[in-house]
This record gives structure tokens, sequence and C-alpha cells, in this order.
């Protein structure tokens, strides 16, 4: 009786499962490079050594279709690790999603396959990865409230954890509007982000203020016959603690109200920059050839402050063996140029080559 009810049971919760359309996937992903790095100082070596590992942004997932109005989707990591897991309601107007998914801000400009798929990410191109938010879509709109960002900032008297906080009271709010055709897709869009920060303490200067960072961004992908070109660019203030990711080194550096510059009870702001150019040439159903450039630029808003910089340049060729099976062979720059500050320092830069091997199935 006891193995009845068990069945029984497991059918019971089964039975909406079976009823739904499910599409599984995966994607392997596999990077073998020789990476050159120049640490750009005499007293630091430089380095020549082997990338021979699966990617951590191979995956499997599935869409769902569960009727006419309701769907969903999830994808896990390599490490089982979740990627997206989010539900959808189409009704008349357009579509609502809650979960976690891309923002509406993260457009993919590059195919570069450096770096995990870096696609000039953190190098021109703004993203954020994804992130729990409430989404409205009706036509090319896209509106979210966004799990809000708290960074949190560094002054010349640290605090301890204890000593300060921050709190969020509002969500983050993203905006984008695309407009397509058959030959071109342009993006418009901007996010708003805003927590107050709190620190106090023995030999502290007390600190309550809020810390504001906004991002405009706008993008164009045009198709040329077998040809395309796409460009990127975005402007904003205090990225770091918008909550921008950058995968090449996992924060958006220095784009923060960072670095001791708590002054006078006013934060110093970061302003930021970025923009990015691909040409690719689809030479055939098997080669297609692509080259990039992606430019960064972080500085602070106080006198005589230096910018810092980050420039990648690459070219690659997506070689398709058979449908589901393809090798990127990519060479490329990444060149860190000088730190913000006084004097500059030489962070150096990266030459890599080799090739990325993936098989979606």
């Amino acid at each position: 009786m006891k193995k009845l009810f068990i069945i029984f049971a497991v059918l019971c919760l089964a039975a909406p499962v079976m009823a739904a359309d499910w599409n599984f996937y995966g994607s392997a992903r596999f990077a073998t490079f020789w990476v050159d790095d120049d640490p750009g100082q005499a007293t630091e070596f430089e380095t020549t050594s082997l990338m021979w590992d699966q990617q951590g942004n191979s995956r499997i997932g599935a869409t769902v279709k569960f009727n006419d109005e309701i769907g969903g989707a999830f994808e896990m990591a390599d490490d089982f690790g979740k990627r997206k897991l989010y539900g959808t309601y189409t009704f008349g107007a357009g579509e609502l999603l809650i979960g976690q998914t891309y923002t509406p801000l993260d457009k993919f400009y590059s195919d570069s396959v450096f770096d995990g798929d870096g696609d000039l990410l953190g190098v021109g191109s703004f993203y954020e990865s994804r992130i729990p938010m409430i989404q409205f879509k009706t036509g090319g709109l896209e509106i979210a409230l966004i799990r809000p960002s708290t960074e949190g900032v560094e002054n010349d008297e640290t605090p301890t954890d204890d000593q300060s906080q921050e709190i969020a009271t509002l969500p983050k709010v993203e905006v984008n509007y695309q407009f397509k055709t058959d030959m071109f897709a342009i993006n418009v869009g901007g996010g708003y982000n805003t927590y107050d920060y709190e620190a106090r303490g023995a030999g502290l200067t007390t600190v309550d203020d809020s810390v504001d960072s906004y991002v405009v961004a706008a993008g164009a992908l045009f198709n040329i016959g077998p040809a395309y070109i796409n460009v990127a660019g975005h402007m904003g203030q205090n990225l770091g603690n918008y909550g921008v990711y950058n995968p090449m080194n996992g924060t958006w550096e220095r784009a923060a109200n960072d670095e001791g510059e708590y002054q006078g009870g006013q934060f110093r702001d970061n302003d930021a920059y970025g923009f990015l150019g691909v040409v690719g040439f689809k030479a055939s159903e098997m080669f297609n050839i692509e080259a990039g450039y992606g430019f960064q630029s972080y500085e602070l808003d106080v006198e005589n402050s230096e910018a810092d910089e980050t420039t990648q340049y690459y070219v690659n060729c997506t070689i398709t063996i058979t449908p589901g099976f393809f090798l990127v062979p990519e060479v490329g720059l990444i060149d860190f140029a000088d730190d913000n500050s006084t004097p500059a320092v030489d962070q150096g830069d990266a030459t890599y080559a080799g090739m990325k091997w993936q098989i979606n199935f």
C-alpha cells in the first residue's frame, strides 16, 4: 500500500510536467589557448601559459511551454549552478516575465571566444549577467524592475563590516527599445540604481549618503548580404556600484566610488564610457570570419584625475564541421594600459592565440 501511495504521488507531481512541451538542450564548450601575459613591470615575470579546460559557460537547460499563456525556462552551468530560471505569462498586451535571466541592456554584439566567450563584455560592451527581475515586454519595448545592486564603497578609513552598511529601498530600473527590420536592428536603453551607504566608528568620519549610478547604451547590427557590421557604445556613472559584471576579472575594474575618494562628506563619482566595432563576413556555410575592437575607460571625478583604459583587438574564424559542432580559432591582444594612479603604472597586456571547441546538443 505504501509503495502504491508513493507511485500515485509521483504521477500526480509529474502530470503537469508531462502535459507541458519541454525542449531540452545543452552546449559543451572547451577552450585551448596559449596566453602570453606581460605585467608591464620589470619587477614581475612575463609568462606564457596554456589554457586547456572546459568553459564555465557550458550549459544544459530547457524551454517550456505549458499552454498558450504560460511558459518558462531553466539553464544550469557546468557546475550545475543556476544560470536562468524564469516563468512567463503571455497576454494581449505583451509578456510578463518573473525570475532570473539577462537584463534588458544585456545585448551581444561580438563573437569573441577568448576567456569563456568574452564577447568584448567589459571592454566596450555593457553587461550585467543574469539577475532576478520582473520584466514587462511589449513589441520592441522591455521594462524591468531588477534586484538592486549594493556593491559598497571604500574610503580613506575603510570601515569593517560591522561599521558600514548598504541599504536599498528601490529596485534597479532598466528600459530598452529595439527597432528591427530584415536589414538591421537598433537598441537604445538606459538604467538607474541607487542605495544608501552608512559608515560609523571610532576614528571614522560619519558617512550617510546615497550612491547613485546610471547608464545609457545604444547599439546597432547591420546585415549587408554575406557581411555584417555591429557597433555599440555606452556611458554612465559609478558602474561598479550599478553592478556591472566583467568576465575578464570578475568586477568592473575601478568603476566605483573607491580608492580613498570620500572627501568632505560627498562621494566622488566615477565616470565611464565604452564602445566597440565588429565586422564579419560569411564566406560560406562552413566559414565565418570576424574582427573586432573594444575600448573601455573609467575616470574618477577629481581634479587632475587620469583615466584607466582597456583595449581589445581580435580576429577569429568560425568553422562549422557539421550542424551543432564548430571550432573557433582566434588571436587577439588585450591592452590594460596605465592605471589612474599618480604617477601612472603600466598594467601590462595579454596576447593570446588558440581555439574554442563547441558542440550543441
